[in-house]
């Protein structure tokens, strides 16, 4: 739930606010004053407040400038009077999100609300993307020597430029959504969002809402009016991860929508221009996919501009011990430990794996050997990952070998998470960081009864 504060030494003013904001689902603060504002936001944790410019002790730009120095991701919306104009401009060049001029518009009001939260959501996603980024990127890109590495960030310098349209394709845990990020943030479009939408955890029906938002009332359970993804990447990038798992209704809309280049809100009849550059990622490979007639063909195409192909770790092994080390110093700066390095023999058993899970499993393998160790990383501190290691299957080809190593580990795992989370499949697919519907198709592969 969300809290917002109101500010106005106006009684009927927070009255009417306070009382129609709580019905909206809000947790409510009020202050009457400048001072008592700045108590709650040192005191709670408030997402949202709604200011009046004009009020006695502290006016509104005083207490907006001490609330950014007490909190700078604190969301501030000014109320103020036709003849203080001059005075909101100013308040947006200290911080403010947005302005409202009194008297206010109940409606209005909650759409910015709703327009702001979903905005500042959104970069905190960013941030923490960003924080992400700088954990496995280095400024000229990805962490690593290798020839495939190389080459992909030669193409990411070439693409990142334009607003071609971007097809992500790459195992689980190689770096997708990082790529698709750096992608944003070389590009003109960096200044505005990085919107993600996860097309295989939208639910089939609510694929139209999540995309291209609704109005209130346009079905059982829309309360309000929603805003929807392309509406918020507006002027920046729209990433859809994992769009090999969007069903094919969703397909048809975003075709259309892409084709178009303009939407409409589900049970509205206004036509939305749309902004945004498209980048697209999938685990999947998309022209197996139309082949078998899960993926759509012209929907393929739209999307295949421009593809990046991200290889797994296994077939960069030369990159391991350059991502080992970072991920070391990260976390034992993290865990304000002094760890020497990484012992030869460890190194020698990170090299002989074949990471199945990519970065993103040497990263979590060395994230606990450095809550372990407390001088050097040594083989003691390290899951048995020779229990992993590849074994020679005589009777089948190269190809089929390999294949049937990855099933058999992803099963493994898949059967791991299973027990540890007593068969929930919602928790254990969090626990794999794979959403649900990949899970599900895992399980129906494997012949897995959860």
């Amino acid at each position: 739930m969300y809290s917002i504060l109101i500010v106005d030494d106006n009684d009927a003013v927070r009255f009417m606010l306070s009382d129609f904001l709580s019905q909206e689902g809000y947790q409510i603060f009020v202050a009457q004053n400048g001072f008592e504002a700045l108590q709650w936001v040192k005191d709670q944790s408030i997402d949202l407040v709604l200011l009046d410019i004009d009020m006695p002790g502290l006016n509104g730009l005083q207490v907006l400038e001490k609330i950014k120095e007490l909190d700078s991701n604190c969301l501030v919306i000014m109320l103020t009077a036709l003849q203080e104009i001059k005075f909101a401009v100013q308040a947006m060049k200290l911080g403010a999100y947005d302005y409202l001029s009194k008297p206010v518009n109940l409606e209005e009001i909650k759409l910015v609300i709703e327009k702001g939260l979903q905005h500042s959501q959104l970069q905190r996603k960013a941030f923490n993307l960003e924080q992400k980024i700088q954990e496995v990127w280095n400024p000229t890109g990805l962490i690593g020597t290798s020839p495939g590495i190389t080459k992909i960030y030669q193409l990411i310098d070439k693409v990142a430029r334009t607003d071609t349209t971007v097809l992500i394709q790459g195992e689980s845990g190689t770096g997708k959504e990082l790529v698709a990020y750096t992608l944003h943030q070389h590009s003109s479009r960096r200044d505005k969002s990085f919107v993600t939408v996860d097309c295989g955890a939208i639910p089939g029906d609510l694929v139209e809402s999540e995309l291209f938002g609704h109005e209130k009332g346009a079905f059982t359970g829309a309360s309000q009016r929603k805003i929807g993804k392309f509406e918020l990447a507006r002027g920046g990038t729209l990433f859809l991860d994992e769009i090999g798992n969007l069903p094919l209704f969703g397909q048809a809309k975003l075709l259309r929508a892409l084709e178009q280049k303009q939407i409409t809100r589900v049970g509205g009849t206004s036509i939305i221009p749309t902004d945004v550059r498209i980048i697209a990622a999938t685990n999947l490979v998309l022209r197996q996919a139309v082949r078998e007639g899960k993926f759509r063909e012209d929907l393929f195409y739209r999307l295949n501009v421009f593809t990046l192909e991200l290889p797994p770790l296994r077939e960069r092994k030369e990159d391991i011990p350059l991502l080992a080390e970072n991920f070391l110093n990260r976390f034992a700066q993290q865990q304000k430990k002094n760890i020497r390095g990484i012992s030869p023999k460890a190194m020698e058993v990170l090299l002989g794996y074949s990471w199945p899970g990519n970065v993103r499993e040497l990263r979590n393998v060395l994230e606990r050997a450095v809550i372990l160790a407390e001088d050097q990383i040594t083989p003691e501190h390290l899951p048995d990952l020779t229990l992993f290691s590849p074994t020679p299957f005589s009777s089948l080809s190269f190809s089929e070998a390999k294949e049937k190593l990855l099933s058999d580990l992803e099963k493994k795992y898949i059967l791991e998470a299973l027990a540890k989370n007593k068969g929930n499949k919602a928790k254990a697919a969090r626990a794999l960081q794979i959403n649900y519907k990949t899970l599900y198709d895992k399980l129906k592969k494997y012949g897995i009864d959860a």
